[in-house]
């Protein structure tokens, strides 16, 4: 039997490409959540309401869902050194747009230019790994990409609430300068010039491209917005939904028409890629998910600051960079159904571990749950990168990136919108079970009012005082049963390791452009 041949090692230029897309997609994954912890200040600088703000977390979100799944065919179109260079020049460009906005309507412009300029940077990296490694040295590759796919969300509110509070909001997004004209310089040097296909538009896949603009675009903002517009009872939010539909149908008619389809649907039939697509979107509502719910907890219930709350939020990322030394020889010698299943478990059980929270809970209650879901987190998510490109051709790599890609990032944004419909209803149930457990004719009732009566001056102050203690039990109740949601859908999707393949320890190495 021939041994590997690792002589067949990648140069210098291979890994500063390497470098290069790891940093674009650090950057990128970053300003999905820095400006979770500055919200309400950018909001007030601004001029814009609390409903009017979330649009600037959201719009980042909805042009990077659209724009991720189609970077495999603008690769192909424009050639991979051109595409990056093109998106890192003006993710810079908008990020200035952002730092200098003095009103909703430019912060939003400039939101959207970064999602769509930084969507393009995430997969694009998962493809530099697949083309420009050989196999045996991409767990490398997949180590240094993990990290920054995993510590990029959980970083992201602890940088920009420390930016806010010492320095300003408006640094959230100048820091992007730096790092990108470091990118750019990069991508000079490392990646080579290939000229662009514009034959491919004569052949593009039209319905194709404006299918996943409709329908991913609609979908995401009737998932963000659906609850605060009630739902379907809003005619904004039918007509999104209408949108979204068309979308999807023009998408399924291009993959049936098209000699070649902006994005290859069909790599979801291999059961190995399948079934990974369909875990990394459950890791994503784990990623973003809690990191989303562990700060509103802390800030409402337990009067933590955005700065505080990010730092426990932070905790997740210590076992990626303990890890991180380590994370290439288990991926070369830890089998990926026991790597991925341990990791999803641990998933689970630091969701479980936090459904007894009580409003005397703080930051040091999330302690072990975050560590063991740093640990889960890095398990899982790394070797379903490796299996993401181990489960198709060079060739399509790009789609396959872009799939994966896309489906933890849906993943964060179904987990966004299903946090807000689960709270306000869950809210609602848990307040008027307590509301109804307590008599207004009962001793305890009336010997509350009477102390806090003369306490606080008035019975009116001591309802108030009873109002706000069912309201934080409520709460407090309601980030419970989130969590425990949480563990069960991640216990649910577990069983499909199964279908996963072992990764070879000696398979040859892929050819690269």
């Amino acid at each position: 039997m021939n041994s590997p041949q690792p002589r067949d090692r990648a140069d210098a230029g291979a890994w500063l490409a390497v470098a290069a897309g790891t940093l674009g997609a650090m950057m990128a994954t970053l300003d999905i959540s820095i400006v979770n912890s500055s919200l309400p200040t950018i909001q007030g600088e601004i001029g814009a309401s609390g409903t009017e703000g979330t649009w600037i977390a959201t719009a980042y979100l909805v042009a990077e869902i659209i724009i991720i799944p189609l970077s495999g065919w603008l690769e192909k179109l424009l050639g991979l050194r051109t595409l990056l260079l093109l998106a890192a020049g003006l993710f810079t460009c908008f990020s200035i747009v952002c730092g200098l906005s003095t009103s909703l309507p430019t912060m939003i412009i400039g939101r959207v230019g970064q999602g769509f300029t930084g969507g393009a940077l995430i997969p694009t990296a998962m493809t530099i790994i697949a083309t420009r490694l050989p196999r045996w040295q991409q767990p490398v590759g997949n180590a240094m990409f993990g990290a920054t796919a995993i510590l990029g969300p959980v970083f992201g509110p602890v940088l920009g609430g420390w930016l806010t509070e010492n320095v300003s909001w408006h640094y959230s997004f100048f820091i992007n300068v730096p790092i990108g004209i470091a990118l750019i310089t990069l991508l000079l040097v490392a990646i080579p010039y290939e000229k662009p296909k514009m034959n491919l538009l004569r052949e593009a896949d039209w319905f194709g491209v404006a299918g996943m603009a409709l329908g991913l675009g609609g979908l995401t903002v009737v998932l963000e917005e659906g609850e605060r517009e009630q739902w379907f009872s809003s005619p904004d939010i039918r007509w999104l939904a209408l949108t979204s539909l068309i979308g999807f149908i023009l998408l399924a008619i291009g993959q049936v028409r098209a000699r070649h389809p902006v994005i290859q649907l069909r790599l979801l039939r291999d059961r190995q890629f399948g079934a990974v697509v369909a875990m990394a979107m459950v890791v994503g509502v784990a990623l973003y998910g809690t990191a989303y719910v562990i700060p509103q907890f802390l800030s409402g219930i337990a009067d933590y600051n955005s700065l505080q709350s990010g730092e426990i939020v932070l905790l997740s990322g210590l076992p990626m960079i303990m890890m991180m030394p380590f994370v290439p020889v288990l991926l070369r010698r830890l089998d990926i159904r026991l790597a991925v299943g341990s990791g999803l478990l641990m998933l689970a059980i630091s969701a479980f571990l936090e459904t007894d929270l009580s409003p005397l809970s703080s930051g040091g209650s999330f302690i072990f749950s975050q560590l063991l879901r740093g640990l889960g987190t890095v398990l899982a998510m790394m070797f379903l990168n490796q299996a993401a490109i181990r489960s198709v051709s060079p060739a399509q790599a790009g789609d396959a990136a872009g799939l994966y890609s896309a489906a933890r990032n849906l993943g964060g944004s179904l987990a966004l919108a299903g946090i807000a419909v689960i709270q306000e209803q869950r809210m609602w149930l848990h307040s008027r079970r307590l509301e109804d457990s307590l008599s207004a004719n009962s001793d305890l009732v009336q010997n509350y009012i009477a102390t806090q009566s003369s306490a606080l001056g008035g019975q009116a102050t001591a309802l108030r005082s009873l109002a706000a203690i069912i309201q934080t039990q409520a709460l407090t109740m309601t980030y419970a049963d989130l969590f425990w949601i949480l563990g069960v859908g991640i216990m649910a999707i577990t069983p499909l390791v199964l279908f996963l393949r072992p990764l070879p320890s000696n398979a040859p190495p892929v050819t690269t452009h």
